[in-house]
């Protein structure tokens, strides 16, 4: 088995992770908490958007995924949950792509958006959502696999 799957305290560094995240996610609710997240950035990030913004996706991205894992991982186990919060998530951005690619951008179209046009405004949109639909057809096929195994046994 694998490393990550199996420990012998009982929890594995993904359990840990998804703990982890649903704490952060609970913690973030507590308005000094908040506070204090809001002057790290303001310290760390130096007033930087893409930089803001790139911590803020890869925190949402951690938070949303390790707490719906844990919800998961509670019902149905390690494997289980795993593969169906995974399959969730990417199933959630592809459609989230395929509807930025059909409805982006919104309002006014200009001819111009900070110099790209709406075709190449699309593209990193497109980009995600077929990435995104491949790890979730993986994702499914990971779990036929798996109830494909756990007829047999």
């Amino acid at each position: 088995m694998s490393r990550f799957l199996q420990r012998d305290d009982g929890l594995s560094r993904l359990d840990w992770l998804g703990i982890a995240a649903a704490v952060g996610g609970l913690a973030v609710l507590v308005p000094p908490i908040r506070g204090a997240i809001g002057e790290f950035y303001d310290w760390a990030i130096w007033s930087s958007v893409f930089r803001r913004g790139l911590l803020i996706g890869i925190g949402s991205f951690v938070i949303f995924g390790g707490t719906v894992y844990l919800i998961l991982w509670t019902n149905l186990g390690t494997r289980l949950g795993f593969l169906i919060s995974g399959a969730a998530l990417t199933g959630f951005a592809a459609l989230n792509g395929l509807l930025f690619v059909m409805y982006s951008p919104r309002g006014p179209r200009p001819a111009d958006i900070e110099g790209l046009n709406a075709f190449q405004i699309r593209i990193m949109p497109g980009a995600m959502m077929i990435g995104s639909a491949i790890l979730f057809v993986m994702f499914l096929v990971a779990l036929s696999r798996l109830e494909a195994a756990d007829k047999v046994e």
